[in-house]
């Protein structure tokens, strides 16, 4: 099973992202770690890690903590 994440807005609206999948969660983990200040730059908000279809954990806020 693949793993991805979804990507969403401030308001939890689904956005369009890098359709990039991984073939196992610390792979989609590693990915996110690297690539996560480009994707606040785009405008996602939080991210969502799913294995094929299921929620593995998130939303996750990419906001910095204060």
């Amino acid at each position: 099973m693949e793993y991805r994440w979804r990507y969403q807005d401030e308001q939890g609206r689904e956005l369009d992202g890098p359709a990039v999948e991984f073939s196992g969660q610390g792979e989609a983990e590693d990915w996110f770690n690297a690539s996560w200040e480009s994707l606040a730059a785009l405008g996602v908000a939080q991210v969502t890690l799913l294995r094929s279809e299921s929620e593995v954990y998130g939303p996750m806020s990419l906001s910095p903590v204060k």
